[in-house]
């Protein structure tokens, strides 16, 4: 593992075309997946940048990770100047390469680092709060599926294969039973039987994409509220974290979204009686999201995602279920059972949506024809 204790970062910076001599290099955000550090040079009313170390250990194809967001990149900037749009460059993110012209640097041994100008005076936040907050992280996201829905799918690698394929989860968890190598299969069989009742009619995206009813798209895949950067009125400025963005079905991108701003609890919640929806962020983010992506969407897509919401959820319960049978390996944990509590707040999620599956159906409906 790359030590940076006993590393400069600044020689890594020092590898792209910024202007300017580097003036300090410091941490910056709370990503969990790569190392991000913002950079400050001395060019009076120059940029400043963010440079991270990309973690290859999970996006293996450093090259396939920047050739799409490369691709996306100048697919949004072209797209944003044929509408018209000023101010283009606060609007997407900007690569900034190597003195060699490259999209990154790096090797096995010092790690792989890219850069990009960092969009000064603009915030995220880890949480909605407000229903005018959920509004503009759906708008925000439909309008990037909008501007890419003329871009072909095909051309982007899939960065992480079957990310969310349920069929390949459920192979997955059932490799895990079969396995049963810290004997806790017994002590779920409750949830088992709930998840392989379920599980036919969560498959319904898939069934619809593999009938051709569904086009494939290219998606963010991870829409958490904090990959939305707003500027200081909390107006949208752009999507963020690309490192995700692959062919996939709109329904995912909408279905991840809402089970992150629904749940009236923690994703850890252990008191499931605390778990409910929150019905005012759903209908403020679908209005926002439908506001924007009518246009492109097809009938199928409109009629599949109420399916993601209660996808990905299920689909989250079972990644959990299936790390707990397997011993914790993959999700950080900090008590014995995080992992099976995590998965019992997902599931009772799914339930919840069931419940009130009408009512979720009708706005959507509603939103639709607003």
């Amino acid at each position: 593992m790359f030590d940076f204790k006993n590393s400069s970062i600044e020689r890594f910076a020092g590898r792209f075309n910024i202007e300017g001599n580097i003036l300090s290099v410091e941490r910056f955000g709370s990503g969990h997946i790569n190392d991000t550090f913002c950079v400050r040079t001395d060019k009076v009313g120059g940029k400043s940048y963010l440079l991270q170390r990309i973690n290859n250990h999970i996006f293996t194809d450093v090259e396939g990770l920047m050739a799409n967001t490369e691709i996306v990149l100048t697919h949004l900037k072209q797209r944003l100047a044929d509408l018209g749009e000023a101010d283009i460059e606060r609007k997407t993110l900007t690569l900034v390469p190597t003195h060699r012209g490259e999209l990154y640097y790096g090797n096995t041994e010092e790690g792989y680092w890219r850069m990009f100008i960092l969009l000064e005076g603009t915030r995220s936040y880890d949480i909605v709060e407000t229903p005018a907050q959920a509004y503009s992280g759906g708008q925000a996201f439909g309008n990037f599926q909008k501007l890419l829905a003329d871009l072909d799918a095909s051309r982007l690698v899939e960065i992480l294969p079957h990310f969310h394929d349920l069929d390949f989860r459920m192979r997955n968890l059932r490799e895990a039973i079969d396995a049963d190598g810290c004997g806790r299969v017994k002590e779920v069989e409750d949830v088992l039987g709930y998840i392989f009742e379920r599980e036919e009619d969560m498959r319904t995206v898939l069934v619809m994409g593999s009938r051709g009813e569904l086009p494939l798209r290219i998606t963010h895949n991870d829409t958490k509220f904090n990959n939305v950067l707003l500027d200081q009125d909390d107006r949208v400025q752009c999507v963020i974290d690309l490192d995700t963005v692959m062919p996939g079905y709109v329904a995912y991108d909408f279905g991840d979204a809402i089970r992150t701003i629904i749940n009236s609890a923690a994703e850890d919640e252990a008191d499931l009686s605390k778990i409910g929806l929150n019905i005012p962020l759903f209908r403020a983010y679908t209005e926002g999201y439908i506001s924007a992506a009518k246009d492109f969407l097809t009938d199928s897509e409109i009629d599949s995602l109420i399916h993601g919401v209660y996808l990905l959820p299920f689909m989250q319960g079972v990644r959990f279920l299936t790390d707990y049978i397997n011993g914790d390996k993959y999700y950080k944990t900090n008590y014995p059972t995080h992992n099976l509590v995590r998965t019992h707040a997902q599931l009772k999620l799914v339930r919840e949506m069931e419940l009130h599956r009408q009512h979720l159906t009708s706005i959507l409906k509603e939103s639709i024809c607003a």
